[in-house]
């Protein structure tokens, strides 16, 4: 049987024309589709620009749809879901793209940066903590290392926080040597906590060293001194913090009056408090003050601080010291006078948090309002 190469010149030209005519249907479909895509997009974008969240959801959504392979589409959708608290929603986009064998490495460690906030902001821990620990290496490091600090912290997990720290500082990413110390005292306080007062001193040396100018490991270390026995190591701590950290006497003021007293020191211990009360007059180092001259039987001397000190500074707290001694006109009715002066000076005694304002009547080394390191001057309310 012979071949005819007719049937082949003819054959030539048809299938370019249904090739053409194929090409033609597709190339229409891809932009109808990639209208559609930017169309449902932008009025998403629109949306969002209007605080019209609800309606950009859906606009994106409708994006996703046409085009299920653009990963910025995924992202703005789950971080929408997230702002609006839909957190399983959030979830699912994100794990979606970390499921696509076809994500480049920066979107998927964007993805899993995404992953780790939507896990966050649940208050599911031991999965954001997961989460972010898979970030190490990445360009989130950083941010992730931050987050499982705060988590640490939320759940007192005191050594983990002290690793992450001391990465962190090691790794040039902030002074954490500090942060470190207070790790080291919360761990001190507990093993304290369990009469275990070797271990806890032992911590507190540690803290010393991670942060010689840190206030908290000193006066703790004092404190715990004193409770084992030792009241001149006490004092010779504090005389170091007085060094080290002098703004911070105030808040052991009242403690090394305690250890000077049960080492015959008071005369060394009272030099070094009115040393610091003369380069700033402070309440609590007046009190202490005050607290000397009581016990050494001159109560006239310290009444006259009193006096002295309202030379210096205009302060009620002082006043209503001085009055609750000074003999009235009408003396019978002094007791009213003096309830009424006691509760208008009680809010001037507190502690305010610099971070978020935050009020107390104790000092508190982490603000229980804002959680902010240090943030509480050892300085009343009345003196800032």
């Amino acid at each position: 049987m012979e071949f005819d190469l007719s049937w082949i010149l003819l054959g030539l030209p048809l299938a370019f024309v249904l090739g053409w005519l194929a090409s033609r249907f597709d190339l229409r479909q891809l932009r109808a589709e990639n209208r559609r895509a930017p169309k449902a997009y932008f009025k998403g974008l629109n949306f969002l620009l209007n605080e019209q969240q609800d309606q950009a959801i859906d606009a994106f959504i409708e994006a996703v749809q046409n085009d299920p392979d653009t990963s910025e589409l995924h992202f703005a959708l789950g971080n929408l879901f997230r702002r609006r608290g839909e957190y399983d929603r959030a979830v699912r986009v994100h794990e979606h793209l970390l499921s696509r064998g076809d994500l480049s490495r920066t979107d998927r460690e964007r993805a899993q940066h995404a992953l780790a906030l939507d896990f966050l902001k649940a208050g599911l821990l031991d999965r954001a903590e997961d989460a972010l620990n898979r970030l190490e290496g990445t360009p989130f490091e950083a941010q992730a290392r931050l987050a499982l600090l705060a988590i640490y912290e939320r759940s007192r997990d005191w050594p983990h926080a002290t690793t992450i720290a001391r990465k962190m500082h090691d790794a040039d990413q902030g002074d954490f040597s500090t942060r470190q110390a207070h790790y080291l005292c919360e761990q001190a306080a507990a093993l304290s906590g369990q009469a275990d007062h070797a271990g806890a001193l032992a911590l507190l040396e540690q803290a010393v060293a991670a942060a010689p100018g840190a206030a908290r490991a000193r006066i703790d270390m004092a404190r715990l001194q004193h409770l084992m026995g030792q009241p001149a190591a006490a004092l010779a701590t504090l005389k170091a913090l007085g060094e080290h950290n002098p703004a911070a006497l105030p808040l052991a003021a009242p403690l090394m009056v305690e250890a000077a007293a049960s080492t015959g020191q008071t005369v060394q211990a009272q030099a070094l408090l009115q040393e610091h009360y003369d380069g700033g007059p402070s309440l609590d180092v007046l009190e202490s003050l005050v607290a000397i001259d009581t016990a050494q039987g001159a109560a006239e001397s310290a009444r006259q601080r009193y006096v002295d000190h309202l030379d210096k500074e205009k302060s009620l707290v002082a006043a209503a010291k001085w009055l609750a001694g000074e003999k009235l006109e009408h003396e019978s009715f002094h007791p009213q006078v003096q309830r009424a002066l006691d509760h208008a000076v009680k809010p001037l005694t507190r502690y305010r948090c610099a971070a978020c304002g935050f009020e107390a009547r104790q000092h508190f080394w982490q603000c229980p309002g804002c959680q902010t390191w240090d943030s509480y001057p050892a300085r009343r309310v009345e003196e800032l």
